[in-house]
């Protein structure tokens, strides 16, 4: 029972981030639009391996991101230099993440992109 309430706790949480936090939004957005590019291009297991993991771990960042504002929010609500930077850094991790992902992207993707265009332009 103690599992199943965890559970249902967690998809709470993701619930909320679905409806409510805009660069969740956002980022959950890309990956639905990078995993039709991947179904398109037909790429192979071990790139949607890669791919998974970058969504996953953009998302979660991105998750992280989100509670810890509101906590620091909850915590002091008047301007801090010391909160600004807590949620500056929270939020480079997720810039970090995603820059890093959309590099893999570009690898995976790039090499599919030029190829068709050149099959398109052959016609």
């Amino acid at each position: 029972m103690r599992v199943l309430k965890s559970f249902l706790v967690a998809f709470e949480g993701l619930k909320d981030c679905f409806l409510h936090e805009k660069n969740f939004q956002v980022q959950f957005t890309i990956a639905i639009l990078v995993t039709a590019a991947g179904i398109y291009f037909s790429i192979s297991s071990m790139e949607w391996i890669i791919l998974l993991i970058c969504f996953a771990v953009v998302l979660s960042f991105e998750i992280i991101n989100s509670a810890i504002e509101k906590l620091c929010n909850m915590v002091c609500s008047d301007y801090n230099l010391s909160i600004k930077k807590i949620k500056d850094m929270s939020a480079s991790a997720v810039l970090f993440s995603a820059i890093i992902s959309f590099i893999i992207g570009c690898i995976i993707f790039l090499p599919k992109i030029k190829m068709f265009l050149a099959l398109m332009s052959s016609k």
